[in-house]
């Protein structure tokens, strides 16, 4: 049976076929009775012999080297302007805070910890998502209440609970008090009146520009190339399990996931109700429990799991999947098979591309950290 029969059983049932690239800045909130009957379809599905390339690629496209957005094109001089702003932790309140304290780029994007710490040590309420390849993502944080990577660059600055700028402006005034920051805005935004040229926006298309280039090609991909042997027996045949249990109805696209939300407990409850997830956006009652569906890219290397860091074991967050999504318990050795499948997603950190930059020097009006 060649994976275009499984995945037309499980896709189209979905209605997720169409469009899985994963790319798209939609929203698109599967009915639970439609996964429901992708699981059906999934369990009569046999054994899978042979896996059709062309379909696989269909089913999860093809990862690009950046992910360019026409409403903020990538430039070389806005990527350098956004790699200094993703380090500074200047743009916290207390000055000890930057992006990479939470988005660690040397460590896959994590920092590691079920939920991260903020201004004063105050934690955060769920667990920080990878930052590696979120342009393949649909929508921003795990509720989705951001419909861009620069529309979500603005939010933890002028959060209280992380880095606790008071304002936009307060952010504008402390880099227009940086010579090095005046230079790296007039080069990355040059069509700019020099009086609206830093502002909160463009700090945000910076960091944005920077992060669409956090891309990590795995060995996945060179399968997906058509290298057959770039996966070994076992994370093939991962890969056919992923796809007979109806994993690909979600986890779709160039992310491998992140195009659609999804209720978390859709057939076994989860046990954890605290999070109302999308329902503190919409306030439809539908949308309890609900959340974006995250990237699998990395994940081997992403814990601990799921929006309460929950799991901190692969193999345990697999096995908890299939149960609260699906209502199976998985044999010992699918989970195996299909944690074995899940590594090959581990991609290749762009060592140069996130090097620790020179950042700017600060300047006589430059204020100073605020620890209160």
């Amino acid at each position: 049976m060649r994976l275009r029969l499984v995945l037309s059983a499980t896709l189209i049932s979905a209605g997720l076929l169409a469009g899985a690239t994963g790319c798209g800045e939609r929203e698109a909130t599967p009915l639970p009775f439609q996964h429901k009957k992708a699981a059906a379809e999934a369990k009569k599905a046999p054994a899978l012999a042979d896996l059709d390339m062309a379909d696989a690629k269909k089913t999860f496209g093809v990862l690009p080297a950046k992910f360019e957005a026409e409403t903020n094109p990538v430039t070389d001089a806005k990527v350098a302007l956004g790699r200094m702003l993703y380090f500074d932790a200047r743009l916290s309140k207390n000055q000890d805070i930057s992006c990479n304290s939470c988005h660690a780029l040397d460590k896959f994007g994590m920092d590691g910890t079920k939920v991260s710490k903020g201004h004063k040590g105050q934690l955060g309420g769920r667990n920080a998502p990878t930052v590696y390849n979120a342009g393949a993502l649909a929508t921003q944080f795990w509720d989705g209440r951001a419909a861009t990577l620069e529309d979500q660059a603005k939010g933890p600055i002028l959060n209280p609970i992380e880095m606790a700028m008071k304002d936009e402006q307060s952010v504008v005034d402390l880099l227009a008090s940086m010579e090095g920051y005046e230079k790296a805005f007039e080069a990355a935004f040059p069509d700019a009146d020099k009086k609206e040229r830093i502002t909160y926006d463009n700090m945000a298309k910076a960091i944005g520009a920077f992060e669409r280039g956090l891309v990590t090609p795995s060995r996945f991909d060179k399968y997906l190339g058509g290298d057959k042997t770039a996966l070994t027996d076992q994370e093939r045949a991962g890969l056919s399990k992923f796809v007979q249990n109806g994993c690909t109805t979600c986890h779709n696209g160039a992310g491998v996931g992140g195009s659609s939300f999804q209720k978390l407990g859709l057939v076994k409850p989860y046990p954890n109700q605290k999070d109302p997830g999308r329902y503190e956006v919409t306030k439809k009652d539908e949308d309890r429990m609900v959340f974006r569906v995250p990237s699998l890219r990395n994940v081997a290397e992403t814990g601990p799991w799921f929006h309460d860091g929950a799991y901190d074991r692969l193999e345990a967050a697999i096995q908890g999947m299939a149960y609260h999504q699906l209502g199976k318990e998985l044999p010992d050795q699918d989970i195996k098979d299909i944690a074995a499948f899940l590594k090959s997603l581990t991609g290749e950190i762009p060592k140069d591309y996130i090097k620790m930059p020179t950042l700017p020097e600060k300047g006589e009006k430059t204020p100073g950290p605020d620890p209160s």
